[in-house]
């Protein structure tokens, strides 16, 4: 296995990448409050990165034509979107939409290239 086909490094450098973001956005905050955002978002992304990759193929073997490339994307920022809300809101996140825009875009930016890249294998 290659490090790149490794899914538990994957998901710590999720953890590690996001959730430094996330102290990162809630670092005004105290803390406390910056770490706990980091631990919720480190835990979440490490979660998703598992489960992403997977929930792509998924959709890809499933669909067709533009829905293929558009509805992978549409349910990862959804996905993300409502799961990171949730959880944050119920940490106390007081940055929430500065800890939400950068995992969001990743996850979502992510869903596309991996769709593209396995319609060029199909």
């Amino acid at each position: 296995m290659s490090i790149l086909q490794n899914k538990a490094l994957h998901s710590v450098s999720g953890f590690l990448v996001m959730g430094g973001w996330a102290v990162f956005a809630n670092r005004h905050h105290g803390v406390s409050q910056a770490l706990l955002a980091g631990v919720v978002q480190g835990a979440i992304t490490a979660v998703i990165t598992l489960l992403l990759k997977r929930i792509v193929e998924e959709v890809f073997v499933r669909t067709s034509g533009w829905v293929r490339f558009v509805l992978p994307a549409a349910l990862a920022f959804l996905v993300s979107v409502v799961v990171l809300t949730v959880l944050h809101k119920m940490a106390g996140t007081p940055e929430l939409l500065m800890t939400l825009v950068v995992p969001n875009t990743v996850s979502t930016l992510y869903a596309l290239l991996y769709t593209i890249t396995l319609s060029r294998h199909a």
